[in-house]
């Protein structure tokens, strides 16, 4: 009591400060966990996660009890329906003591034989008689299920709420546990045990221990029949190593451990539910409650796809399946009203895009890399993933055009999904053109925007100058052309001599305007994704103040696609 009164006067001095307008006061609060009685530090000496955990989803209960408005029993079945779909064996579909809806659910699930032979149901209740009576009369016929009941042990519950000592505490979950082993045996079924000391990490470690192993001490597990002590972090009141020391001390002290399933269930009130989740299974945990994107109560539950994915990542088959991530975001907000957000750990629609201009261009030329070296791992840069492994795509998801893009980005775009290789420099100049549109209209430019703008700039660009006719003749070791051409409505024939077709009408060109320039540079290809058999030609030229002007031509006469190059090329000049 001293310590609470001096903050109180502490905080009412300050308040009487002149001028002065509390804001915050530090004072109210110290650290609320409590670390192990020994050391217990080996999971540090760990590097990652090398096996997946058993999972469980919990989607259905604490995702689903943490909703502004609950599912309907429609939205509980697709919603489960997706979760066998991706590969979870442990469901936790409800309380079914809590209420109408809850039950009805569990009974259509049990009735409707909606439950595959490899899923096991979960159900929850607390450690009190009516409620677990209640809850064994709604699995009954269920294929298997894992009851899970739960009681309270922290320190703050303990004196706050329950206002009863650690024994009476620990009778509460013997209690629970002796009941549930007795209607087990008098309830058709296959049944599953679970034990959580709720708000464990408010806990005395060793106090907890003790509480678990005399439930276990009731249930006896055996190889054939474990039992799951969960350790929840109902509240996070600590760093993620705080909770992995937790986590280890109970694994090696535990009665029964090698029949004994340890089960971790974090929220995320301080941001950390997957750090504590990896470093608890780094420190002997076995299996993991949480949910898809984190739905659940206050800042949520662990979100299962980023710990999984995070495996996937480092090589480690996560057992489950992410393939489809757009149909699973579709699902889960058609079901919960929530919506996924946009920078969400492999699901959200931005976390693979890339708009700086670096990045875009670290992202090209990675993929190039991988197109020449044909490697047999995943190293691009900025992707620690490759997007379409949860089905996104590079033209609409990875490379993003905006006024922060490069030349990188938009080269790649016209490259991979419209088959233009511009030259080096003519990227450059096209990333520029795409920024400033951007830029002006405030907006992101979608790749066929991207494609329409370089056409409308860059592609057979016919005003001020234009070509009609050209007609070509071999003599004296070279090309000499004669070339009809048009300039502001005016138009005139000339004829002139080059090395090429290209470098003669270039001459006439110069001739018939008196133009001053160098072709520099010149490229074609066939356009391999056009449905004709049409090329196109890149032209640039450098003006005697050292600009460069870029042109591009596309007619299935590589010849007519170079002129017309030439000729944009020309009229862009600057």
């Amino acid at each position: 009591m001293r310590q609470e009164r001096s903050a109180a006067q502490e905080t009412e001095r300050i308040r009487k400060m002149e001028g002065k307008k509390i804001m915050m006061n530090v004072k109210k609060y110290q650290r609320q966990y409590y670390m192990p009685p020994v050391k217990c530090m080996k999971w540090a000496e760990k590097e990652y996660v090398d096996k997946a955990p058993i999972w469980c989803s919990v989607d259905l209960r604490d995702g689903n009890q943490a909703l502004v408005i609950p599912m309907s029993l429609e939205q509980k079945v697709e919603f489960f329906k997706l979760l066998v779909e991706i590969g979870f064996k442990e469901i936790e579909v409800g309380f079914p003591a809590a209420s109408e809806t809850e039950y009805t659910f569990l009974r259509t699930l049990i009735e409707q034989n909606l439950i595959p032979e490899d899923v096991t149901i979960q159900v929850l209740t607390q450690a009190r008689e009516h409620i677990i009576r209640k809850t064994f009369e709604a699995v009954k016929g269920a294929p298997k299920a894992i009851i899970h009941v739960y009681n309270s042990t922290s320190v703050a519950q303990r004196e706050q709420v329950f206002k009863k000592s650690k024994e009476e505490i620990k009778k509460i979950a013997v209690d629970g546990a002796k009941l549930l082993k007795k209607l087990a045996e008098e309830t058709e079924g296959n049944f599953q045990f679970e034990y959580s000391p709720e708000s464990f990490t408010g806990t005395e470690p060793e106090y907890a221990l003790e509480v678990c192993n005399a439930v276990l001490d009731v249930w006896q597990p055996t190889p054939e029949n474990k039992c799951i002590i969960n350790l929840p972090v109902t509240v996070q009141l600590s760093m993620p190593h705080v909770y992995a020391s937790q986590i280890e001390y109970m694994s090696e002290n535990m009665k029964y451990r090698e029949n004994v399933i340890l089960s971790q269930h974090p929220h995320n009130d301080r941001g950390c539910g997957v750090a504590d989740s990896e470093m608890g299974l780094l420190a002997g945990a076995d299996r993991v409650e949480g949910t898809l994107f984190g739905n659940g109560e206050r800042t949520g539950n662990v979100d299962i796809i980023t710990l999984a994915m995070n495996m996937y990542s480092q090589g480690v088959d996560p057992k489950l399946d992410f393939s489809n991530m757009p149909h699973i975001c579709e699902v889960y907000e058609k079901c919960t009203g929530m919506q996924v957000d946009e920078r969400s750990p492999y699901s959200g629609a931005l976390v693979f895009a890339a708009f700086s201009g670096s990045h875009q261009d670290a992202i090209a030329k990675g993929m190039h890399w991988r197109e020449e070296k044909d490697p047999s791992r995943w190293t691009v840069p900025y992707l620690p993933i490759d997007p379409t492994d949860v089905g996104r795509n590079y033209d609409a998801d990875v490379i993003r055009i905006n006024s922060q893009s490069g030349k990188g980005g938009v080269g790649y775009i016209l490259e991979t999904k419209y088959g233009l290789n511009l030259p080096a420099k003519m990227r450059e100049a096209m990333g520029y053109t795409a920024k400033a549109v951007s830029d002006h209209s405030h907006k992101e430019l979608r790749p066929e925007e991207i494609f329409s703008l370089f056409k409308k700039t860059f592609e057979n660009v016919v005003e001020p100058f234009s070509i009609n006719e050209v007609h070509f003749q071999q003599k004296d070791g070279g090309i000499v052309t004669q070339v009809t051409s048009s300039f502001n409505g005016k138009t005139v024939t000339t004829e002139a001599k080059g090395n090429g077709r290209l470098n003669a009408v270039s001459n006439a060109l110069k001739k018939a305007y008196d133009l001053k320039y160098n072709l520099v540079t010149y490229q074609e290809h066939a356009l391999e994704k056009s449905s004709s058999s049409k090329a196109i030609a890149y032209v640039g030229i450098e003006s005697p103040n050292g600009n460069l002007s870029w042109g591009a031509g596309v007619d299935p006469d590589i010849i007519r696609a170079s002129i017309d190059a030439l000729v944009t090329a020309i009229n862009n000049r600057v």
